[in-house]
């Protein structure tokens, strides 16, 4: 068996601040604030590494995910919030419901080999498409964390690519 994730979270899904802040954030304005706010979040997630994050306090469940840029060869650091599932994690490229796809997936169909910084570990991990008989499941867990993922949905003609990570 596969060594499991950490599961760390700070904060609770449930409370009034979180309901409030899942329904703003399904809005355009809402989607534009938390984009505006990604660069201090990513600056706070890499110096606790990602025990800590701006979106804490409502439950939000956020990584930070490493990949290599397919063109440039750097590094390319992404908060993400994901679905913890004991030895596998899910990421989704929902960017929003905006008309393309988020760079960092296609990094990661470039090199599936990645890192994850979650509760304070960073972890090599390596990604996999989720299939396309399995991807109803795993973006229902999704909403479950917020329902704004339908609201992405509906925003976009793409089909949002989710990956399973796994450890290297």
């Amino acid at each position: 068996m596969a060594e499991q994730f950490p599961n760390q979270q700070w904060g609770s899904r449930t409370n009034v601040l979180s309901r409030v802040a899942n329904k703003f954030a399904a809005t355009k304005p809402g989607s534009w604030f938390i984009r505006a706010i990604t660069p201090l979040d990513r600056a706070l997630l890499e110096r606790t590494d990602a025990k800590y994050t701006v979106l804490g306090p409502i439950g939000a469940p956020v990584i930070l995910l490493t990949t290599i840029g397919r063109k440039s060869g750097q590094p390319r650091t992404q908060p993400l919030l994901y679905v913890h599932d004991g030895d596998k994690l899910y990421v989704i490229g929902s960017n929003f419901g905006q008309a393309k796809h988020p760079a960092w997936t296609n990094n990661l169909l470039a090199n599936p080999e990645a890192t994850v910084a979650i509760a304070g570990e960073r972890i090599q991990v390596h990604a996999t498409p989720v299939e396309d008989q399995d991807k109803d499941a795993v973006f229902a867990r999704f909403v479950e964390i917020t329902g704004a993922y339908e609201a992405y949905r509906s925003r976009t003609t793409r089909d949002l690519r989710i990956f399973t990570l796994t450890r290297a």
